[in-house]
């Protein structure tokens, strides 16, 4: 008996694309949690031989796209399975790769067969690529072939967890297979994670009725209860049991979003051993190795400023490295470093720190230095715009003001700017980020964050200690405000903080034991009460 967890992007490593940023990268560090936990799960999703995109940006900040072609034997094991679905009148024939870590596997989905027509094939070609044709067909492949997947693969599947909308379909299939309403109602769990409609995929009745046929209930659209056109996430939820959110926060804007739904709040947590640096680890591994398999135990170190100076330095270090050898900036080891990275979607606001340049440079001349990352969807151009503009911004204050822009951001760059940076800044629209698993990442490596009230910093920042708030959870955007607020507490807190060594490695060390409330050991402890629920019915 297991719980299938299904997600359209799931990301491991940086070099298996497969995922395009924040949910990708969860739901890896959801499977690796789960294996270190020995939870009976599997994983599901589909392989996209393009993967999401390899980002080029010019001198002006102009950003393009090549997609790079996945090389599947490079990463996973063939499993000999293969499924077939009727789709357009045809058949569509789908291999079986598996990616292991532990005791669980993750199976990959591949279109790339050579029963396939040119259409069909092309289904696994991108993530988050193509019209809502090819998007529907994707979600009926995840959903209902991922299910098939794990039967033929002899799995007997006890629940479902389904992350967002993209996986939806998953429970139709289900109650093909012979589950009640009310058995798919007990053993699914559903993940919202945002409140951006992008995230929410709307498909076309007519277009949803010839893609499932007789899969789609008579009901269906009184389940969803999303007008005109079918919301992947309104039909999950109507069919689900049971759904949770990413955040406190983002519990309660989600109850606004699916009203008459209870949505109970489960904080992300990351990875902790992956999103930690290997410097950190030598020094949590000096002062006991069981924080490998249990995080907590890092809040009772000893971490005397030798020790938390050391391990940073040499963090800082790996990321000026990386900076020189992919910019040829050499950014100065003396100097605050305000990391940014995430992706580059318009709410988060990446060019913020740039709309009062005057007071930028009064304050943090010869004093700051920048390093920002990020991919912009390649049909986001309001994305694509932000990041123009840090160029535009960075070329106006270069000569007091270093700001570098590293191209193709990936895990393994994530991780060494989580670790190298000296404060980690997040400015989003509240309460548009839903979790934001990055200062996660920071705060384990003892970067203090400088956000926002939002998402999970809510329920961890204690301003002034280990790290700050910007702002008091205002909802309404002003960016001339939410600058000012920015600018103020960098000016008054930071750096006043960043010259006193003793209380910035105070805060370096309260960042740190921070963290281990928010590990993906803490998360699967939350979801584990939902999964046992499955195994006793």
């Amino acid at each position: 008996m297991v719980v299938a967890y299904l997600s359209a992007e799931v990301g491991f490593e940086s070099r298996l694309h497969t995922y395009s940023g924040g949910l990708g990268v969860l739901a890896g560090d959801h499977i690796k949690s789960a294996a270190d936990a020995e939870i009976n799960l599997v994983g599901c999703t589909l392989l996209y031989r393009k993967g999401y995109a390899r980002q080029h940006v010019d001198s002006d900040g102009i950003q393009t796209e090549t997609f790079d072609e996945i090389d599947p034997n490079d990463f996973l094991t063939d499993t000999g399975i293969e499924i077939e679905l009727e789709l357009d009148g045809k058949i569509l024939h789908s291999k079986i790769w598996e990616y292991k870590i532990k005791n669980i596997p993750t199976y990959f989905l591949d279109t790339r067969h050579p029963s396939n027509s040119a259409e069909h094939s092309a289904l696994g070609d991108r993530l988050y690529g193509g019209d809502d044709s090819t998007r529907i067909r994707q979600e009926y492949l995840l959903g209902v072939g991922g299910v098939r997947a794990l039967l033929a693969l002899g799995h007997n599947i006890s629940g479902l967890h389904l992350n967002e909308g993209h996986c939806t379909f998953a429970a139709l299939e289900m109650l093909r297979q012979g589950w009640t309403r009310e058995e798919l109602a007990q053993r699914t769990l559903f993940t919202t994670h945002t409140p951006v409609p992008a995230g929410h995929d709307r498909f076309r009745w007519e277009d949803v009725e010839h893609v499932l046929g007789d899969l789609l209930p008579p009901d269906a659209k009184e389940i969803a209860k999303s007008g005109d056109s079918c919301s992947m996430s309104h039909l999950g939820i109507g069919l689900c049991g049971k759904v949770n959110a990413v955040s406190g926060l983002n519990a309660k804007v989600a109850e606004e979003m699916f009203p008459g739904n209870k949505i109970h709040p489960i904080t992300n947590g990351v990875h902790h051993i992956t999103w930690t640096n290997k410097s950190f680890k030598l020094l949590f591994d000096n002062k006991t190795p069981q924080w490998r398999k249990d995080p907590s135990y890092i809040e009772s170190m000893p971490f005397s400023d030798n020790d938390l100076t050391t391990a940073k330095e040499e963090a800082r270090s790996e990321l000026r490295e990386l900076v020189q050898r992919e910019t040829g900036v050499h950014l100065d080891s003396e100097k605050l470093t305000i990391g940014f990275a995430r992706r580059f979607a318009t709410y988060k606001r990446a060019n913020l720190i740039f709309s009062d340049l005057e007071r930028l440079r009064e304050i943090g001349a010869h004093k700051v230095q920048f390093v920002f990352s990020g991919k912009a969807h390649p049909k986001d151009m309001g994305g694509k715009k932000l990041i123009k503009s840090i160029y535009d911004g960075a070329k106006e204050i270069h000569d007091e003001i270093p700001v570098v822009f590293l191209e193709n951001y990936s895990m393994d760059t994530g991780l060494l700017m989580t670790s190298g940076s000296d404060i980690w800044l997040n400015n989003p629209i509240r309460p548009m980020e839903a979790s934001g698993t990055s200062g996660m990442k920071a705060a384990l490596n003892g970067t203090p964050n400088f956000s926002i009230l939002d998402g999970w910093w809510p329920e961890a920042c204690v301003h002034g200690k280990n790290g700050w708030a910007i702002g008091e959870g205002e909802e309404d955007r002003d960016d001339v405000r939410d600058v000012k607020n920015i600018l103020d507490v960098l000016e008054h807190e930071v750096l006043p903080a960043w010259e006193n060594r003793p209380q910035w490695i105070d805060l370096m060390r309260q960042s740190i034991i921070t963290s281990t409330g928010f590990t993906g050991a803490r998360m699967m402890d939350d979801y584990k009460r939902f999964y046992d629920a499955f195994e006793t019915l």
